[in-house]
């Protein structure tokens, strides 16, 4: 018990450290480490195995959606980036170039892509020609590069991975719908798969995509207080398509330009997953994205029979369909336990002789440390439903968590209070000007999140210039 009590200790508490202790956790749980490319991460198999589990299950949901997988270059030239002026200037200062190919300096330099909506549009307009070939409904799952100066494991990195859909269509209502539809695949998936609660809404033009008309967000909260832009959907409108000349003959024998969207979910969703469910032993997995939903633990396993019952269990719960392993290294069983606690396996079942004794096994939740005896002839009906149980009420305490802390302000001083005394989201009613919104952020650190599908009437008037409001907005500090 003395290494598993070290190895909790090694652990900051969120309470004192909350910054210290997601960096501790994603390395004590093995997610990733820092490289020694400035900014950049190395994802190990723990983090590349969820990341993987939220590509399986996320590109399931766009397929049965209609969209379709492609692939397009890593390298952007210049001038086809600077086509779209919005576009460009939004993502100057992020851009990484590439100035020569060998030894021999480029005619043209070219951008690692930030983004790929000029390579998308660029093949749209020798792809598109009539209407017969609209909706083009694209995806590709890519690393893409920004170059931000302050970088944390998973929120914010040099270099991360993601998924961009780019699609084209024949009017405005059916590319707003299928921005709409996008962003709502998102929010299922978090609240479905991740067990993450979301605010569905959308950004202000100052927090908008460089160069979209709408850009539709799902904003979480974290367990410290702070936002986190979770998945993006953006309406372009058609002028992206004017600016590359994506043009198609319609039915009447005229030309006209496509309207697009574009979507993506990136590895920063990983840095949700361990904010909102994680604990002061590490990680917390819900269920249904867990690459091991079972640890299977034996008890004094030098014992005849203990690890042969071990791995009997272990084939009978992965015919059953569930993710299981064995841990039969020689550490002491204390130790398992913490390790499995800190890498955030949802189930723990442990089998020694006195429970082969009993027809038993223990059962451990990780989110709640709960204990049970459960007989072995009915295990994996009895496993099924307590890892269902794991996922809702992980989802269930996410959202109390939500509502708990979100709090709402009519006044600029209770606004201002509320923003500096109670952590999470605020809601309060906003004029539409621009100016009012920079207020707030140069004042209190905190920026508009979204306007919610779901619109309240707080009060009449702007809570910070006390002119007509115009809408309600969730504000928060962010990361």
């Amino acid at each position: 018990m003395a290494d598993n009590k070290k190895m909790v200790e090694a652990i900051t508490s969120m309470d004192v450290d909350f910054a210290q202790w997601y960096t501790d956790v994603v390395k004590k749980a093995e997610l990733c480490d820092y490289a020694s490319v400035k900014g950049c991460m190395v994802i190990k198999p723990a983090g590349y195995a969820l990341w993987e589990n939220i590509q399986k299950k996320l590109d399931a949901r766009f397929k049965a959606c209609g969209v379709q997988n492609v692939y397009m270059p890593i390298f952007i030239p210049e001038s086809l980036l600077q086509k779209e002026k919005d576009h460009v200037e939004g993502f100057a200062p992020e851009v990484a170039w590439v100035t020569h190919g060998g030894m021999e300096p480029l005619q043209e330099r070219m951008c690692v892509r930030p983004t790929s909506e000029t390579l998308f549009c660029d093949f749209y307009a020798k792809d598109i020609h009539s209407y017969r070939d609209l909706p083009r409904v694209y995806n590709q799952w890519c690393s893409v590069v920004r170059w931000e100066k302050t970088t944390r494991p998973f929120l914010r990195s040099r270099e991360f991975l993601w998924q961009e859909g780019h699609t084209a269509h024949a009017t405005a209502e059916e590319a707003q719908e299928r921005t709409i539809q996008m962003l709502n695949v998102y929010a299922d998936f978090c609240e479905e798969v991740l067990a993450i609660p979301v605010i569905r809404g959308q950004k202000t033009d100052k927090e908008k995509f460089a160069g979209a008309e709408a850009t539709y967000t799902i904003e979480a909260l974290m367990h410290d207080g702070k936002a986190l832009q979770s998945g993006t959907s953006h309406n372009f409108g058609d002028g992206f398509a004017k600016a590359f000349e994506i043009q198609y003959t319609d039915k009447d024998n005229t030309l006209k330009y496509v309207h697009q969207t574009s979507w993506g979910m990136s590895t920063r969703i990983i840095g949700a997953l361990i904010m909102v469910h994680g604990d002061d032993s590490g990680l917390v997995l819900p269920p249904r994205i867990a690459p091991v939903q079972i640890m299977i633990v034996p008890v004094q396993q030098k014992k005849e029979g203990v690890l042969d019952a071990a791995f009997g269990l272990r084939d009978r719960l992965i015919k059953a369909g569930f993710s299981v392993k064995v841990d039969d290294t020689d550490k002491s069983p204390g130790w398992k336990f913490a390790d499995c606690e800190m890498r955030g396996i949802p189930l723990r079942v442990e089998i020694g002789p006195k429970d082969l004794e009993k027809n038993q096994a223990v059962l451990v939740r990780r989110d709640t440390h709960e204990k049970s005896f459960i007989s072995l002839d009915n295990l994996e009906e009895e496993i099924g439903k307590l890892l269902e149980t794991i996922q809702s009420d992980m989802f269930a305490r996410a959202k109390a968590h939500l509502e708990a802390h979100t709090s709402q302000a009519v006044t600029w001083d209770a606004f201002v209070d509320t923003i500096n005394t109670k952590p999470g989201f605020v809601k309060a009613m906003w004029c539409g000007c621009q100016e009012c919104e920079d207020k707030i952020k140069e004042e209190t650190g905190a920026t508009s999140r979204c306007m919610p599908f779901k619109q309240e009437t707080l009060a009449d008037t702007c809570v910070c210039c006390g002119k007509p409001a115009k809408k309600m907005v969730y504000w928060g500090r962010a990361y």
